[in-house]
Formats: structure tokens, sequence, C-alpha cells
């Protein structure tokens, strides 16, 4: 028990829903459409690799595509832990980003709509760079750096399809 308060309950917290995937779907494209994928070739593997600095844990990335839009559900380690992330991309740019699963003990903060919602209107830029970078967030900069991972390959992967 002494261990618990002293840790604040964070060490033996699991993980954080926001939202389920097929709500975040549902929520920004109006209804579930028909899941599609996009099957990494070996040159777009080099290039999620460059982005990522590391390969996606998938060859096949599922996505949604509606009214002009595509959303993406995504998987990046902050720390130690994966962050499923949705990301909605309409006309080459973020329209929304959102956490779902927040699994790490510390930087849940960016889940918080005040630090995602930085990412809205940012396009991928040559040598994979958003036009605009969030700001960090003391204690979360592992967990800044995942998302912004994540939105540029949402927006790589948009060019993809």
């Amino acid at each position: 028990m002494i261990a618990f308060l002293l840790c604040g309950g964070s060490a033996f917290a699991g993980p954080r829903v926001y939202q389920k995937p097929s709500e975040f779907i549902q929520s920004n494209l109006g209804a579930i459409p028909a899941t599609q994928a996009i099957t990494l070739t070996s040159a777009q593997q080099k290039q999620v690799r460059a982005i990522l600095g590391h390969n996606y844990r998938t060859k096949a990335i599922r996505y949604w595509t509606s009214k002009g839009k595509t959303a993406f559900i995504l998987e990046e380690v902050g720390k130690n832990e994966y962050i499923t992330t949705g990301i909605v991309v309409k006309n080459n740019k973020i329209e929304a980003v959102k956490v779902l699963v927040y699994r790490e003990s510390h930087g849940w903060e960016v889940g918080r709509p005040a630090f995602t919602k930085q990412f809205k209107g940012a396009a991928l830029e040559t040598n994979s760079h958003l036009s605009k970078n969030p700001r960090n967030i003391a204690g979360a900069t592992l967990s800044v750096r995942a998302l912004t991972k994540l939105a540029r390959l949402a927006l790589f992967l948009e060019r993809q399809k």
C-alpha cells in the first residue's frame, strides 16, 4: 500500500482508454466504411523506417475513407508501451488527432485536446517533416515524439493510397 501511494498509483494503473477505435472512425467519418489496407512495398517500408526510426509493426496498414477524409488507427511506442492513436487526414492535411489508448505511466497529457489540436492543419513537407510541430510537454517528451511520428506517418500513408 505504501509503494502504491508513493508511486501515485501510476505503477499499477492500467491503460487509459479514451475512445474505442470504431467510435473514433464513426464520429469522424459519420459511419464505419469498409476497411481498406496499404500493404507496404520494400521502398515504402524504407520511407516508413525513416519517419519512425524503425519498421512499423505490420506491413499492412488499415484505413477507412469517406467524404474525402481518411481515418488511420496507428500505434507507436512512447517510452515502453504502445500509444494507440486515431488520425484523420483530409486534403493532405491533418484534420484530427486523438489518443485512443494510452498505456504509459507518464505523459498522458498528450491525450488532452489542448495538445492534440496543435496538429490540425499540419501537412507533410519535404524530408517528411510536419509543417507545424506541437509544443513539448515536460515529462512527456517521448509521448510527444511518438504522436508527431504518427502524424507524419498518417500523412505519408495518405499519399500512398
